[in-house]
């Protein structure tokens, strides 16, 4: 997070040392362990809230997509089912197309076979 070198760190403790005094510099430097320990915690419980919040969206979205795919898949699977079964009436009723528009002609009537 932050980087501070060794020379950098001997300076901070020798002004604290200074300015704090022997006598006071365990109990200081003890709770200013204890309040760094709290804001990495802190940090991490942050990092975690956003990276929960953001798996959740691709959740979400992942489930949106697979929803709508799923809703494709029904939609063809209903559409083939019935064309399947337009064919089959079609030719129970001898009237075979090759093509589903309005200018196929029917097929003729197979011819009846002689008892």
């Amino acid at each position: 997070m932050f980087d501070i070198a060794f020379s950098e760190l001997a300076v901070i403790m020798l002004v604290a040392l200074i300015v704090i005094g022997p006598e006071r510099l365990p109990k200081v430097a003890r709770t200013a362990g204890h309040l760094w320990g709290r804001v990495q915690r802190y940090v991490h419980n942050v990092k975690n809230d956003i990276n929960n919040d953001l798996a959740l969206g691709e959740a979400r979205e992942l489930q949106g997509n697979i929803r709508n795919e799923a809703n494709d898949i029904i939609k063809y699977v209903q559409d083939a089912g019935l064309t399947a079964e337009q064919k089959i009436l079609q030719a129970q009723h001898g009237k075979i197309f090759d093509a589903p528009d309005a200018s196929a002609q029917p097929a003729p009537p197979p011819p009846d076979k002689p008892a």
